[in-house]
């Protein structure tokens, strides 16, 4: 009885920290990122990022039982993914902070749920969404609407058109992530999770460095000029964001409930609109507010899970909560 009791206290305290981990670390990236990119180039700080992180888990997953010699076929499919979530899901964030702040970022990344659930319906044919899907989905419309009218309010002279830039390639980001994502689901990868990760991420962070050298970030770069905020910054996001954060992940993909898994996915966008308000003094006016709110119901809506899910409906909740995934 004793070691049975000891054995589930140990779980019960793993999970308590794993959700701690991907809740607050990766509700936190945002504002890393921030202050990475105040003194550093954003995709040359991005490259260094994953290329770092991503060498770090391999390391790790050549250490694990599922480890196996990754074939060619599985390193394109880690190019083919990597690029698009990592050059044009996180590439696109961290050049789009440059002109909106961490909370406004993370609120827009939040509806990546929404792209998840109409690929998986377009191009997956899983199905078509449920009722309560196809209500979230058009609430979240709304809130991104709401969002982004109420930056343009708080926005003024050069710095609108800028933002309203930003605001796009934010959206479109999201997008790339979401095709990245559901394109990995299907196409061959390595048993092991971690070892899928690391090879996505290294060649993501090579993505990310040639597109960062071709847009003349290191002819611009002074390291004189680099802050001590950007380093902590960057290396926040190397140890925290990246290699403990995913590891927690992956391992709340295999000991939790799949519907307490997805709750990151708006329990994210608040942390880093209250680290934003709290550290950096970021500030939301009444009508973001609301469009935050409608924004994060709608991906409760979404990533809720409902009983007695048909098989289409099972996998098209399960896209929903393995795709929205942000490193």
């Amino acid at each position: 009885m004793t070691k049975r009791f000891k054995g589930m206290s140990r779980n019960s305290a793993l999970l308590i920290l794993a959700f701690a981990a991907v809740y607050i670390l990766w509700g936190s990236t945002y504002l890393a990122i921030r202050y990475a990119i105040e003194t550093l180039p954003p995709l040359l700080m991005a490259s260094t990022r994953f290329i770092i992180s991503g060498g770090v888990l391999y390391a790790i997953a050549l250490r694990t039982a599922d480890y196996s010699r990754p074939s060619a076929r599985q390193w394109k499919t880690s190019i083919i993914v990597g690029t698009l979530l990592l050059l044009g899901g996180n590439g696109g964030v961290v050049l789009a902070e440059k002109y909106v702040s961490s909370s406004v970022a993370a609120l827009l990344v939040a509806s990546e749920p929404f792209w998840i659930v109409i690929l998986s319906w377009l191009w997956l044919k899983n199905g078509r969404p449920s009722f309560k899907m196809s209500v979230g989905l058009a609430v979240g419309f709304v809130g991104v609407v709401l969002l982004i009218s109420g930056n343009f309010h708080a926005a003024s002279g050069e710095s609108v058109v800028e933002q309203g830039w930003a605001m796009i390639l934010l959206l479109l980001a999201t997008l790339s992530w979401a095709v990245g994502s559901l394109y990995g689901l299907k196409a061959p990868a390595p048993r092991s999770a971690i070892q899928t990760a690391a090879m996505q991420m290294l060649a993501g962070g090579t993505a990310l460095g040639v597109v960062g050298v071709l847009r003349g970030e290191a002819a611009a770069f002074d390291p004189s000029a680099v802050s001590s905020a950007s380093i902590y910054g960057l290396l926040y996001l190397i140890v925290f964001g990246a290699i403990i954060g995913y590891t927690a992940y992956s391992w709340l993909l295999k000991n939790a409930k799949p519907e307490l898994v997805a709750t990151y996915a708006y329990v994210n966008p608040m942390i880093a609109v209250l680290l934003g308000w709290v550290i950096a003094g970021e500030t939301l006016t009444p009508l973001m507010l609301v469009g935050a709110f409608v924004v994060v119901a709608s991906v409760v809506l979404i990533t809720s899970k409902e009983k007695d899910l048909s098989p289409a409906e099972e996998e098209f909740y399960d896209d929903a909560i393995h795709c929205t995934a942000s490193a």
